[in-house]
């Protein structure tokens, strides 16, 4: 019994792109609604203000967090308050970068704000930044 091979039937030999398509747009989609959920930060209710964010610079940005109960935090590392001088000292040698990003909670008293500004002034900072939230956005719990 001999099987004819017909010369009018062509192999497809196009890949079929649909299906992969398909799955890099559910894909994309799950990035894009889990990348905002990623970032974790200090828990520090900022005052809200009307100006916009500041542009980055090439070195990681210096964040200094302080929360309503007057926990002190330099990008997310919890400091002593009595270390914090000699640790912002160190870190400011080494830096191009002489600028500090200050997060204070907006129920802190003034005088806290105040006296850690002047430390940080004291200290050789040449730019302080205070992060603040947009008015109209709710409150981020990060």
């Amino acid at each position: 019994m001999a099987f004819k091979l017909e010369d009018d039937v062509d192999a497809l030999s196009d890949i079929n792109v649909t299906p992969l398509v398909d799955v890099m747009l559910v894909l994309l989609i799950i990035f894009m609604v889990t990348a905002p959920m990623l970032h974790q930060g200090i828990d520090v209710a900022l005052p809200k203000s009307v100006s916009h964010n500041l542009p980055k610079t090439p070195e990681e940005p210096l964040i200094l967090s302080i929360t309503k109960n007057q926990s002190y935090y330099l990008n997310e590392t919890p400091v002593p308050k009595t270390e914090l001088k000699d640790r912002l000292s160190r870190i400011m040698r080494s830096r191009k970068d002489k600028a500090v990003y200050l997060k204070a909670d907006r129920n802190l008293p003034y005088g806290v704000v105040v006296e850690t500004m002047d430390a940080l002034n004291r200290i050789g900072v040449e730019s302080l930044g205070m992060v603040t939230e947009l008015k109209g956005e709710p409150a981020r719990k990060e």
